[in-house]
């Protein structure tokens, strides 16, 4: 049975959601200058069960979700929301018109807005403590001395706070964020990539990146993917498989980092096979017969222990 379009189970969510004021996606932003025609987006609400308010609530979803993801498949979209591919086009052609977001073959991305740029701080705060336990892991196969390459997510992010503890070092990365965080440590050598700078992830990829990543050679390059599917690894953007992969290729060693969610999503461009890595880092919580599966394809998979949480 379905209501308005919708499955009736994510009908009665998005209602609750907009009629209780519980569901606030503004507030993954507090950090950054907010965008004014988003924020006003994300604030509307509709009375009553109405056809425009079930509308404005699925919207809405799928802003906080391109946000979270930085870019999905429309079909995916039908999918996830229990809505036709008309339905979906309609809303996604709407919140283009708007500015929220930008459609290009078949793909749904953010735009040069604040909602782009929030991508990356939300992205941030989901499954954190998964990250951190795989970030701290991750440093121990640093050595002093070494050249690493960081790539843009905020995985691994995580490690940017036990990096003091294993200078002297020189850091090579495309993300802004990771500068900013890293400028002021004493003993690591700073090398900032340029090129075309890219609000949803706060990082600079395209040709000019990888002109520069072709001349330098790397120890260690620290990745992080948005999903698994097999044996390969995955991501939504194109660039961004073009730019890591780069990196990929100028470093002796290559250690994936990668949370338990990433092998229940799918993304479009192919990046890597898991073999190719020296190290696959996963958290504590992923399922034993992923690992089983893993680990029969031949891949070293290293399980970073979760710290237990006092009551």
């Amino acid at each position: 049975m379905t209501r308005g379009g919708v499955f009736a189970p994510l009908y009665d969510i998005l209602i609750t959601r907009c009629q209780s004021r519980q569901y606030k996606p503004g507030s993954v932003m507090t950090q950054m200058s907010q965008d004014h025609s988003l924020n006003l987006f994300l604030a509307e609400t509709l009375p009553g069960d109405s056809r425009q308010a079930r509308q404005l609530a699925r919207r809405q979803l799928i802003v906080e979700a391109v946000m979270a993801e930085g870019a999905i498949r429309i079909e995916e979209i039908t999918e996830r929301y229990g809505i036709s591919l008309m339905t979906a086009h309609r809303d996604i052609d709407e919140l283009a018109e708007r500015g929220l977001l930008h459609k290009s073959r078949g793909v749904v991305s953010a735009t040069s807005t604040s909602l782009v740029e929030s991508s990356d701080l939300y992205r941030a705060t989901r499954q954190l403590e998964e990250k951190q336990a795989i970030a701290e892991v991750a440093v121990t196969y640093l050595e002093p001395g070494q050249a690493i390459f960081l790539d843009d997510s905020t995985t691994v992010f995580q490690m940017a706070r036990y990096l003091p503890a294993r200078t002297p070092l020189t850091v090579i990365t495309n993300s802004l964020t990771l500068m900013n965080e890293l400028k002021n440590i004493r003993d690591l050598t700073l090398l900032g990539l340029g090129g075309q700078y890219h609000n949803w992830c706060n990082a600079f990829m395209g040709h000019m990146t990888r002109e520069e990543i072709a001349g330098l050679r790397a120890n260690t390059f620290f990745v992080s993917m948005s999903a698994i599917m097999g044996d390969t690894v995955f991501h939504q953007s194109a660039e961004t498989v073009e730019t890591k992969r780069a990196m990929f290729e100028s470093a002796e060693k290559r250690f994936l980092l990668m949370d338990h969610t990433k092998f229940e999503r799918r993304a479009l461009y192919q990046f890597a096979h898991l073999r190719e890595f020296d190290a696959v880092i996963v958290n504590q919580g992923t399922p034993v017969q992923v690992l089983r599966h893993l680990k029969d394809l031949g891949v070293n998979v290293v399980v970073a222990g979760m710290k237990v949480k006092a009551e």
